[in-house]
Formats: structure tokens, sequence, C-alpha cells
């Protein structure tokens, strides 16, 4: 071969291999959303169980920051909430959940206390309970179980509407605001990384990972121009690189502690200033809402369960209205409401999250509302949340006014009688 030939055919490959390396850093890394940790406090010895866990959380956190990702939050979720303050006064309970709470803040993890209610048979004083620490402390998050493998909990369900209205009419943080720590979940299992929902039953010690991957999606919808199968393809190729290593962190970080890792929800939640409503558009060319949105959130879905690694939590898609400014923006412009998220959520979808509601919502409709979802659910055995925002002073066109990271604000829609 000539020494012309030979510089033509190594010229020709340099520019494959650095095209071809080019192209796979055009793809951007997603963040981290949530590192979770699961722990059964004793309540005598808080601040040495919150330290051990941090320690653990804070490796976990170190191993992904060295793999180049940006890591949002640690979590801890405590054992369910009517254990945590077992044998305690109303008036003592409130007081630990208020050290709970400065801990919080001040070690900068978010806390999670776990559900009020598990099933129908509860105590729906618990409910109440909470309802008044929600109203109150701004670092506390928790969750009701609305529907499980036994069925749709129609009491837990009422007293989820009650805790909800209390805190609308009595949250000292701002209107909406309180809402945004409580989550209604139904057929939502253990371990899940995101938060109102996630809870664990057993002993603790155990991790899990969520990542905020928006970005990947709309990236690789960029790519793909509306083609269903490429579309799947990449994104579960893209989707999966990072859970690996998130994954393989996870493993090693449990196993040099003596913990177990219950893995990775490759959920492409949204974060701020990366919509998973505009990536969506970038699928069907048209605003969400319109034909074509269940199909690319199918699309996201396929891809995600597709992921290869061990996962655990939604594995879907979340679609939250006021966390999202897309969503915000369609939801503005009635494009989208809570009928069609519902109908998204029988394929692909979450549930309701962050769903704006006036403030003359009573609680026989945010039952119905929870009901829905709680059927929904049951129905289909998938993991739905409803995180559902009343607004005391607003009603129907009003616009929100919540003040905080990642929150968009959007109009407040009316509701049938």
């Amino acid at each position: 071969m000539s020494y012309i030939r030979r510089l033509l055919l190594w010229s020709a490959l340099f520019a494959l291999v650095t095209t071809g390396t080019a192209c796979a850093q055009e793809y951007t890394k997603p963040r981290v959303r949530a590192i979770t940790a699961f722990l059964r406090v004793d309540r005598a010895n808080l601040v040495r169980d919150v330290n051990h866990t941090l320690a653990v959380l804070q490796q976990a956190k170190e191993g992904l920051v060295k793999e180049g990702y940006e890591v949002q939050t640690v979590r801890i979720v405590t054992q369910p909430f009517p254990e945590l303050v077992a044998g305690l006064s109303d008036a003592n309970a409130l007081a630990f959940l208020k050290e709970l709470d400065q801990l919080a803040a001040q070690k900068e993890f978010s806390a999670n206390v776990g559900p009020a209610m598990l099933r129908d048979a509860d105590d729906p004083h618990m409910m109440q309970l909470l309802a008044e620490a929600l109203a109150v402390l701004p670092h506390i998050q928790a969750s009701a179980i609305i529907a499980g493998d036994d069925g749709i909990h129609w009491k837990v369900i009422h007293e989820t509407a009650g805790l909800v209205r209390y805190v609308a009419d009595h949250s000292v943080h701002g209107e909406g605001s309180g809402n945004l720590n409580f989550t209604a979940s139904a057929m939502v299992k253990p371990y899940g990384p995101f938060f109102p929902a996630a809870y664990h039953l057993g002993q603790g010690r155990q991790l899990s990972i969520g990542f905020e991957g928006a970005n990947v999606v709309q990236e690789v919808f960029s790519r793909t121009h509306g083609e269903f199968d490429a579309s799947v393809a990449e994104l579960t190729k893209q989707l999966t690189v990072h859970a690996k290593v998130a994954e393989a962190v996870g493993r090693r970080v449990a196993a040099s502690n003596g913990w177990s890792f219950m893995g990775v929800d490759p959920t492409p939640a949204p974060r701020p200033g990366v919509s998973i409503g505009a990536a969506i558009e970038k699928y069907t060319g048209t605003p969400f809402g319109s034909s074509g949105t269940m199909t690319a959130a199918l699309v996201i879905t396929t891809a995600v369960k597709a992921v290869p690694v061990q996962q655990i939590g939604y594995s879907g898609l979340m679609m939250p209205v006021m966390e999202d400014p897309e969503l915000s923006l369609r939801w503005s412009q009635g494009a989208v409401n809570i009928d069609n998220l519902l109908a998204y959520s029988a394929v692909c979808g979450t549930g309701l999250d962050t769903i704006p509601l006036p403030g003359n919502v009573t609680v026989d409709q945010l039952s119905r509302i929870y009901g829905d979802v709680a059927s929904l659910a049951w129905k289909w055995k998938k993991p739905l949340a409803a995180r559902l925002l009343p607004f005391k002073s607003l009603k129907a066109g009003d616009r929100t006014h919540l003040v905080g990271q990642g929150i968009a604000n959007t109009t407040i829609h009316g509701l049938m009688e």
C-alpha cells in the first residue's frame, strides 16, 4: 500500500473515531436527585443514628461525584410514623418531630417519617397528629398509603383528604407549601428513593438512588425525531449508562458498611431548567397534551423499564405540574388537566404530582380525586401517587405564588361540583 493511500486510510479512521467520540460526548450527565437511606431510629439516640447514616450517604455521594455526577440531596427515611412516635403523648411527639426537623436543617439532609396510615385498620389519629406537624415543620416529609395489595383503603383516603385540607388551612409557611411535603401513595413498594412516597417496614440499613434524567430524554428525542423504536432503543442505552454507575457505587458502599443496596429508580425526573414536558414535545413536535403525548410517554416508560439494573421505585414517568416549567405552562393554557394526567398514568405516568387546587376545594372533592388515583393504581397494579396543593385564598383563574427552588407557578383550574 502506498504512503498516500495509508495516510488517507488512517485519516478516514481517525475521523470516524473522533466523530463517534464527539457524538458520545454530546450527551450530558443527569443529576442525581436522591441518595436515600432507610433507617430505624432509636429516639434516644437520634443524633448518633443520623450521623452514622449520613456517613454512609456521604460515601455514596463521594462515589458518584467522583464519577462526574452532581448530587442534589441525601435523604433519610425513618420507620413509619406511628412506630416512630409510639408511646409518646401528642405534645412529646411534636417535640421529637421538631428535633428531627431541626436536625435535618442543620445537617442538610431531607427527612421523611413514612406513612401515617398504611391500611384502613390503622389509627386515624396518627393522620391528625401528622397534619399538625406538617403545618409547622418545613423539613419533614410524609405520606399515607391509599391502596395496596389488600385493596383500596377508603378510610385512609378520607383521612388523607382531611389532612390536606387541614394543612392548607393552617400552614405557617405560605399557601400550598405545607402539602408539598405530603403525598398519598397507591401500590408503591418500599425502598424507592423519591420523596414524599418513600418508606420502609424493616430494620433499616438500606440504600437506593434516583436520578433527574429529563435532560437525557430531551437530548435523545432531539436526535431520534419521533421514531418510536429508535427512541426506545437509544433512551434505554443512555439511561443504562448512568444507572449502571449508580448501581455499582450503591452496591459497593452498601457492602462495605454491612448495608443492603435496594436498587436504582431510572425514572427521568425533571429539574430546574430541564423539563420533561419539553422533552416530550421534542418527540411529538406539538404541545404537551396534544395527540402523540401518550405515545411519547410510552416510549419513556418502555425505555425505563428496560434498563438492565436492579430497579426500585416508580420506574415510570414523573409529570409534576408545579415542578416543571413546560407542564406548568400547558396547565395554565388548559392543555393539561387532572383527567388527562390520570389517563397518561394508566399507561406510563406516576400519578398526580404538585396539582394546584382552588382554596374552596372540599374534603369530599379531595377524596374523590384520591379515590380515582387509588382505583387506577389498584386496577392495573402500578405505583401511583397524588400530591395535591390547595391554595387557601385562591380561586379558579388566579395564579399561584409559591416560592422555592424548582417551583413553576401556574394558574388554578376550577373543579366540577
